[in-house]
């Protein structure tokens, strides 16, 4: 049998498939939105409470055992044959991207050019590429944990590079919250390495807000991409003029 923790961990994130907002599941259950924050953070709530809310939010409870029961560690990353089938087709990664972001099928569709049937067509093989789990009414769970990463120099980093690298970079960056910087220094091997320390922790800080900010309204969120590169690197040009 799962541990209480990890049944209450499943049903939050049935719950945000489900895009089910505390305070709404407060109203439904009759209880204050911070009671509910607490029981779930507490981790412990009564097996009838559980029933409860499985019940109002139209989750089936056997779902939740059988995810608690069958969970377990998710990658970090994709291998190199799933991140080839997604570069194979724009649309397909289009997709995958939106739902490392938690979009719902419904803002995909009402976004981008695809109809249903082609979202839902990318959801499914997406479940069998083993990037989500398809769920019933086109809802998914994702397949990789949250410290998610593209394979260093895999296909996915070399289609950004080749497709995507100029058109970001083709912008002003004087937006609201938007900054661009390129900081030239000598460094030593080990301040080198502090550096790309801190590069991770602000990765990881990125992660924070964004998992944070998905219980937000969708119009009070707006799509955001970190771009980050540390290297060896001399423009080219001005190799060119050394000595």
């Amino acid at each position: 049998m799962s541990s209480p923790e990890l049944i209450v961990d499943v049903l939050r994130a049935e719950l945000r498939a489900a895009n089910l907002t505390y305070k709404t599941l407060a109203e439904r259950i009759d209880m204050s939105e911070s009671s509910v924050k607490r029981m779930f953070g507490q981790k412990d709530m009564p097996l009838s409470r559980l029933a409860q809310i499985c019940q109002v939010a139209g989750i089936a409870f056997e779902d939740v055992l059988r995810g608690a029961a069958d969970a377990r560690p998710q990658p970090d990353a994709l291998t190199l044959p799933q991140e080839t089938s997604l570069v194979a087709k724009p649309r397909l990664l289009l997709v995958a991207i939106c739902c490392l972001g938690y979009w719902s099928m419904e803002q995909i569709v009402e976004t981008y050019r695809l109809t249903e049937a082609e979202c839902i067509g990318c959801l499914a093989e997406l479940d069998r590429l083993g990037i989500i789990e398809l769920r019933p009414l086109n809802r998914y769970t994702l397949r990789v944990s949250n410290a998610f990463h593209w394979l260093p120099d895999g296909p996915v980093q070399h289609y950004f590079r080749e497709q995507i690298v100029p058109d970001y970079f083709a912008g002003r960056f004087d937006g609201a919250g938007e900054t661009l910087m390129c900081l030239p220094a000598r460094l030593s091997p080990a301040s080198a390495a502090e550096l790309a320390q801190k590069i991770h922790q602000l990765a990881g800080e990125l992660t924070r807000l964004h998992r944070n900010d998905r219980r937000l309204p969708a119009d009070e969120r707006e799509g955001m991409t970190l771009l980050v590169g540390f290297r060896s690197w001399e423009f080219t040009a001005f190799t060119k003029l050394r000595r």
